[in-house]
């Protein structure tokens, strides 16, 4: 349940239910407080160390508004889901993605949605909205599933071998190939081993120039910038062929590759070119399959932890299911299946972090934040908030039933981010993740392998470090045959 000490506790801002903008501080905005670091690199050496410790412990010990330096860059983690609203809402303008980490990101993803911001942001946003309407992503539902189930078919061998999988793995390539099968109307999966290897390097180097502060574009002869740019360079390839091959057909899928392609702009008339397009349709890949596959992931870790939660989510399966595949439809009727996922996102959100830059002075809980400085706002921190959510570090999927999502504050949640720029997709990721746990869950328990503790491990996204090694283990139930799962 909700704390109320909370509501005194972040002074100058209005709490619970996100009705109003926040009021002024009626008192003289502080500095607040912060970890020191050393002279020169501030806490940069213990963000390299362990970023999601650090977090939490600065919130921690310093409150819902700290300091600290980055090098010679002061940042502030705002913790409080009001500070939240104030950064990713009411004050949206104010805070930009004039950030180095966007700036990393656009050498690999260019000026897509995830990097671009203003106007060109918001063209691109509206063009892309009507891919993400409801209705349009309810009847890619089959595709899902059916995907799914031949994804376990191939699974069959391991579950009768004992061989392990590597779960994050093969959620990638699922969600992979869901993607193409529904955003671009093409199959991706022949490149699959090719954009996994292009976006672990992509991961990898991202996080740890950013970590260093090597802030240079990857320009150099060094192996290691050799090594991004030939990434960049493979993904390109992959990209471009998409493209090139839906513009040879020349026909309105429905899909988002079709509205992007055939998109005009109001003023001039003029349609994408073929970089605008890249840069759209490489950020979709990005995003619209690692973020999903890594909370599935996630998904089968906790329940293998927690045979309480599994076995109600079996129950519920088994009931409502009876052995066949989901649809669209049936997803109400699947209530704890969704909470285990909001669950799951809420402890493991994949976007941990989000940075932005300050424009103009601000005063957030009755703390200055000046003008050129650096904002962080943690999923990880403010979902682990114990003002707000009793018991943080514990899986409860029924802390997300609609009588306790009522009584909280809206911004106290945000695994897609908040505000316009929350994710264009999360609709469509929620779907698919609901039907994927329903489909694989009704069939099989995943074990991790002996010996083997998930942990995360912070590159753009929260990964279970190591790929998640997990055994297959068949359900037997009244509900379940097997192989009911096959046509």
């Amino acid at each position: 349940m909700l704390r109320l000490k909370a509501l005194t506790r972040f002074p100058g801002i209005h709490m619970i239910k996100d009705k109003a903008p926040a009021p002024t501080s009626p008192l003289p905005a502080r500095t607040p407080r912060g970890p020191r670091g050393s002279l020169l690199l501030g806490v940069m050496p213990e963000v390299r160390r362990d970023v999601l410790n650090f977090l939490l412990r600065v919130r921690s010990e310093y409150g819902d508004v700290a300091r600290y330096r980055l090098g010679t860059l002061n940042a502030y983690l705002i913790s409080h889901p009001d500070g939240v609203r104030r950064v990713l809402q009411e004050n949206v303008k104010n805070y930009t993605k004039d950030h180095f980490s966007y700036r990393m990101v656009s050498w690999v993803m260019g000026n897509g949605l995830i990097s671009s911001q203003g106007s060109f942001w918001l063209r691109q946003r509206r063009l892309a909205q009507p891919a993400f309407h409801k209705n349009r992503i309810a009847a890619m539902g089959r595709l899902m599933t059916e995907a799914t189930r031949e994804m376990m078919q191939q699974w069959e061998s391991h579950a009768a071998s004992g061989e392990p999988l590597s779960i994050v793995r093969e959620m990638m390539q699922l969600t992979l190939r869901v993607l193409g099968d529904t955003l671009f109307g093409l199959s991706v999966t022949p490149h699959a081993e090719t954009v996994a290897r292009s976006f672990e390097v992509m991961n990898e180097q991202i996080i740890t120039r950013g970590r260093n502060l090597q802030l240079l574009p990857p320009v150099l002869p060094t192996r290691y910038d050799r090594e991004l740019r030939a990434a960049i360079r493979a993904l390109d390839t992959v990209v471009y062929n998409i493209i090139a091959e839906r513009r040879r057909s020349n026909e309105d899928s429905g899909d988002l590759l079709s509205m992007f392609i055939l998109a005009r702009d109001d003023e001039t008339g003029e349609k994408m070119d073929d970089k605008q397009l890249r840069d759209e349709v490489l950020t979709m890949l990005f995003a619209g399959h690692e973020t999903t596959a890594t909370t599935l992931s996630w998904a089968w870790a906790l329940l293998d932890q927690h045979p309480a939660e599994e076995a109600r989510l079996h129950a519920e399966l088994d009931e409502v299911l009876g052995g066949r595949l989901p649809t669209v439809e049936d997803l109400p009727r699947l209530p704890y299946t969704r909470m285990v996922m909001e669950e799951t996102l809420r402890l493991y959100p994949p976007a941990y972090v989000y940075s932005r830059k300050v424009q103009q002075d601000d005063v957030i809980g009755g703390y200055q934040i000046p003008a050129g400085s650096l904002v962080d706002i943690s999923p990880w921190v403010t979902h682990r908030h114990p003002d707000f959510w009793e018991a943080p570090d514990t899986f409860r999927p029924e802390r997300f039933s609609a009588e306790q999502v009522a009584q909280r504050s809206r911004s106290a949640y945000f695994p897609f981010s908040y505000g316009p720029h929350q994710c264009i997709g999360n609709n469509f990721a929620m779907m698919e993740a609901q039907l994927i746990l329903a489909s694989v869950a009704q069939h099989y328990r995943l074990r991790c392998v002996p010996g083997y503790q998930p942990t995360p491990e912070p590159l753009i996204t929260l990964r279970p470090k190591g790929g998640l090694p997990m055994l297959l283990q068949r359900r037997s139930s009244k509900a379940v045959t097997a192989h009911a799962w096959q046509r």
